[in-house]
């Protein structure tokens, strides 16, 4: 008797120092193949300088489809990790169809599904939406990444991968005082506002939005690069006109001097409108005077126009039915459609983005430059030189294999590295005490296509940046031109996260449907012939003790 109650003092002194031990020392281990448990370095440092409560409503409850209660689930392990690192972080499930009306009004639109159940497919409403709040500041973060891919299973490995930059991007935003500021440039006959509302309406969310004009470096040049300086990124957006040495001169040294730049050219001059207006419109070469400068960069815009049979399309009369015009949607070439294939930060679970009569890329040696390909073209594709007539009547065109047989070509380029002044060896357009010979590390983006950044209008209204007003489709622009702001503009590595790599097993659902009888009585009978077979063993065992 005494040995026994000597045991359970022990048992009970053991357990009590066991939870002292855990409450006192606190680790979690993942033991997930790919890591998905394990916070980056650059989520441990944000969460770090958290000092007040962070308030998450995900609204992921209720009834969903089964593959999303994975989601459901993926989210909530990934906020508890949050959690036990900051004690700050406080989160919540909500069901959300009971506020639909009023998630609608700030930003959180549902999601359609399409629900697969006994060989049935329906169709459920989710809102796969959690808001993050910190010191009166609240930031919308979308759960359902991916929502043109191929399949749901896809998209919802692109949900579950894009978990952690999702959370972490959006508790950067409301924990950050400072917004960086960004010059959209002005002089040389760049796009109107109404073309850039569908984009910048989304990127005034996060950063500060001037325009600056460079008509006053004729004037007065070292105050106009004085006061370009004070932006952090300078997005110039199609220009028509030909930039001045001086204000090629004022650039440069804003690159040197730390500046970023985003680049959106078209060499060529050709337009859609012109075109429907007479059935066929010149391609022409446009001088804006800027080959030299790239070029000193590392790079060379051709005086091209690429075809790509991977193309997105256009709608053009086809009859009248009654007193109305029947319109129908045909392949047109020059508006290539390009998918992401690289695993970079910008493109990572990108999907299309639509070009429009884009021109090709050269890329050249720099030993101090880094150049990543961020846009390329199809296997089948052609880019053919200008000046070049293009006509309506090509649509009525079989591709043949002599017009799209170069392979990739090369839309869109990022460069990293120490950049070198291209005035360096030069006369000087004007003096100023800011100028450089070399920058430190910094990044500069060029793309061949001035209307990536283009929204459509509808009656004069813009509409948001890639839906297309005719099919309704809605290409991932948006998408990819915020992806490159961020990452210019990224000093602590967030945009990283989108590369994170998650691989999850999905089960066949057919198979699961023509097999769920067997699988049925597998589940039914095994655990009851295994709980028979025990017993008869327990009392056979028991008998012969006995006997």
């Amino acid at each position: 008797m005494k040995s026994t109650s000597a045991k359970i003092i022990i048992l009970i002194i053991s357990i009590i120092a066991v939870n002292l031990i855990s409450s006192t020392f606190y680790k979690r281990f993942d033991l997930t193949k790919d890591k998905r448990y394990t916070l980056s370095e650059t989520t441990q440092n944000l969460l770090a300088n958290i000092d007040g409560p962070i308030y998450i409503n995900v609204y992921l409850e209720g009834d969903f489809p089964s593959e999303f209660k994975r989601l459901q689930v993926e989210t909530k392990q990934y906020l508890e990790e949050l959690k036990a690192l900051n004690k700050n972080i406080k989160f919540q499930f909500i069901e959300p169809l009971n506020q639909a009306e009023a998630l609608i009004k700030k930003g959180l639109q549902p999601s359609r599904l399409s629900v697969q159940e006994d060989g049935k497919v329906s169709e459920a409403v989710i809102f796969p939406w959690a808001t993050v709040t910190y010191n009166n500041k609240t930031e919308n973060v979308s759960l359902l990444a991916g929502q043109t891919s191929a399949t749901q299973e896809e998209q919802l490995q692109n949900s579950i991968r894009n978990l952690e930059y999702a959370f972490a991007n959006a508790i950067h935003k409301v924990s950050t005082e400072r917004k960086q500021k960004i010059a959209i440039l002005r002089g040389n006959g760049e796009l109107e506002d109404k073309y850039l509302v569908g984009f910048l309406r989304q990127l005034r969310q996060y950063y500060k939005l001037a325009p600056f004009t460079l008509d006053s470096v004729s004037k007065n040049p070292q105050k106009t690069l004085q006061e370009l300086t004070g932006y952090d990124l300078a997005i110039i957006a199609k220009p028509t006109e030909k930039f001045t040495e001086e204000e090629k001169f004022t650039l440069d040294q804003y690159l040197i001097n730390g500046g970023k730049t985003l680049w959106l050219i078209d060499n060529v001059n050709a337009e859609l409108d012109s075109l429907m207006q007479t059935g066929q419109t010149l391609a022409f070469n446009r001088d804006l005077n800027l080959t030299d400068l790239l070029f000193s960069y590392g790079i060379r815009i051709n005086y091209t126009l690429l075809k790509d049979i991977q193309c997105a399309t256009i709608s053009l009369a086809s009859g009248n039915s009654g007193n109305q015009t029947q319109y129908q949607d045909f392949p047109w070439y020059y508006y290539p459609l390009i998918i992401p294939t690289n695993d970079h930060p910008i493109t990572a679970n990108l999907n299309r983005v639509r070009l429009r009569f884009a021109s090709t890329i050269d890329t050249l040696k720099n030993s101090k430059i880094s150049k990543t390909v961020l846009l390329q073209s199809s296997p089948y594709s052609k880019p053919f030189g200008t000046p070049r007539i293009i006509s309506l009547d090509e649509v009525a065109k079989k591709p043949s294999q002599q017009d799209f047989n170069k392979g990739n070509q090369t839309l869109g380029v990022l460069l990293e590295g120490q950049f070198t002044a291209a005035y360096a060896n030069r006369v000087k357009p004007f003096e100023t005490k800011l100028y450089k010979d070399k920058s430190k590390p910094n990044k500069m983006v060029v793309i061949a296509d001035g209307d990536v950044i283009a929204n459509e209008l509808f009656q004069g209204i813009p509409l948001d940046l890639g839906l297309d007003k005719w099919t309704k489709i809605h290409y991932d622009n948006a998408p990819f031109l915020m992806n490159t702001i961020d990452y210019m503009l990224d000093d602590i590595g967030l945009l990283k996260l989108r590369s994170k790599n998650i691989q999850l097993q999905f089960l066949d659902k057919q198979k699961a449907y023509k097999e769920r009888t067997f699988w049925q009585l597998v589940n039914v009978i095994f655990p009851l012939g295994l709980l028979l077979i025990f017993g008869l063993l327990y009392t056979f065992l028991r008998k012969r003790k006995f006997s």
